[in-house]
């Protein structure tokens, strides 16, 4: 039989054992019910997540076409700040397409159309009317291509007749 030190000791020892126990079970518990709401708000991310509005497809090709337009005009009448901020607003809608759009088939092709982006924008940052004329033809030809290789080919670009908006001036007027 254990003398009463050593009964002592061993009784501490358990105590303490016990003790030890049930704050790991309480540490665990709190553990939990924090990840249950992290969880939880996990959740309510994801569901707003997926409920965000994206533009589809047809959204953002409609947005290429009015500033493909605007393009036109803007670079016909020389006005080189309009024709820069037209060709990146292209720009900006192709690389949307591409973040926003990634199961499409159009969306890993339509960077075809990069290198007549960024021959029209060197004719811009040139100042070059007729390079500009080239390069626009370049870019309105290889989104055709762009539709004929992802089977959107009824869907044809041209160079436009007339400016998309009847109120928006395309002249250069200079800054004062």
């Amino acid at each position: 039989m254990l003398g009463d030190s050593a009964h002592i000791k061993l009784t501490a020892m358990k105590l303490a054992y016990i003790l030890l126990l049930a704050f790991g079970l309480f540490g665990c518990n709190q553990q939990t019910e924090q990840t249950q709401l992290l969880q939880n708000r996990i959740d309510s991310l994801e569901k707003k997540l997926s409920d965000s509005y994206i533009p589809g497809f047809g959204d953002f090709m409609s947005s290429v076409q009015v500033h493909h337009n605007k393009l036109w005009f803007a670079g016909q009448n020389q006005n080189w700040k309009l024709a820069d901020f037209e060709v990146h607003e292209i720009m900006e809608a192709i690389d949307d397409i591409q973040k926003y759009q990634t199961e499409r088939k159009e969306s890993q092709m339509v960077g075809m159309i990069v290198p007549a982006l960024d021959s029209v924008n060197v004719a811009i940052q040139r100042k070059s009317p007729n390079q500009f004329k080239r390069s626009y033809t370049l870019l309105t030809n290889s989104c055709n291509n762009c539709h004929r290789a992802t089977e959107f080919e009824f869907n044809v670009v041209k160079i436009p007749d007339n400016p998309p908006f009847s109120n928006q001036d395309f002249t250069h007027h200079d800054e004062k």
